[in-house]
This record gives C-alpha cells, sequence and structure tokens, in this order.
C-alpha cells in the first residue's frame, strides 16, 4: 500500500467527500482506490470481467460491463471507472443512466469520450459522463 499513486489518492479523495456508496467497474489488478474509499467508511465493490484476486474489505465480483447485472448496481449513487478501454465508455453510461447514479471516469492520457462530459479537477480530471437525476441522491 505504500506505493499507491497520486491518481487514485485524488480519486479516492474527491469520492469519498462526495458520495456515499459506489462502485468501480473495471478494478483490473489495481484496487487501490477502491481500498481508500473503504478506508474511509464508505460501502464500495468492484466489478472485472475476469477473476481478479480477492482483496481483504472489499467485495469484487465478475461482471462485463457489455451485459452487467444492474441489480448489483441499484443502490450505488457513483459508478466510477479508472483508465476504462474508450469502448466500455458507452455502456458505462448506460449503466448509469439505468441505476440513475453519477458515472466518473478517468482517462488515460488526454483521452475522452465525445464532448469529455462534465471535466471535474480534483488534483486530477474527473470526466462526469452522467449525473443522477434523483435529488435524494444527488450529494453535492
Amino acid at each position: 500500500m505504500a506505493g499507491l499513486k497520486h491518481i487514485e489518492r485524488c480519486i479516492a479523495a474527491f469520492i469519498s467527500r462526495n458520495y456515499g456508496n459506489v462502485a468501480e467497474v473495471g478494478v483490473g489488478e489495481n484496487p487501490d482506490a477502491a481500498v481508500l474509499i473503504h478506508a474511509c467508511g464508505i460501502p464500495v465493490f468492484c466489478t472485472d470481467s475476469r477473476k481478479v484476486p480477492p482483496v481483504p474489505g472489499i467485495r469484487i465480483v465478475q461482471d462485463d460491463i457489455f451485459s452487467p447485472d444492474t441489480a448489483r448496481f441499484r443502490d450505488v449513487d457513483l459508478i466510477y471507472s479508472i483508465r476504462p478501454h474508450e469502448e466500455m465508455i458507452p455502456p458505462l453510461i448506460n449503466l448509469a443512466s439505468q441505476v440513475d447514479c453519477d458515472l466518473l471516469v478517468y482517462h488515460l492520457g488526454f483521452e475522452g469520450y465525445r464532448d469529455g462530459g462534465e471535466l471535474i479537477d480534483c488534483g486530477i480530471i474527473l470526466h462526469r459522463y452522467h449525473r443522477s437525476q434523483k435529488p435524494s441522491k444527488s450529494v453535492f
């Protein structure tokens, strides 16, 4: 854990200040942001299309964003993804729309999807591609 990266620390700090129940899609073998979010007392679970190593305290489930189990995401107020492949963005937006939660994406480099969404500078640039329409789920 000593090697936590600046990107994951910035993402975790922003999410922990602004959301109450989150899911990371495409965690791969980099659960650092989820671990930090969990350490702040925020419920978080992660998904990946492949089986990934377990992480103490973090629920990781195998799920494919191209055919997600939407029931898993019904209670989250945020779905986030760190460095997803570009082809994952449309299904991420679709999932966030279906369950009516915010969607934050950290892109590799200066990538973006369509208009780039709403840009959030939290020490790094996050792209909010969907905002929840339910005021009761809105944290800020």
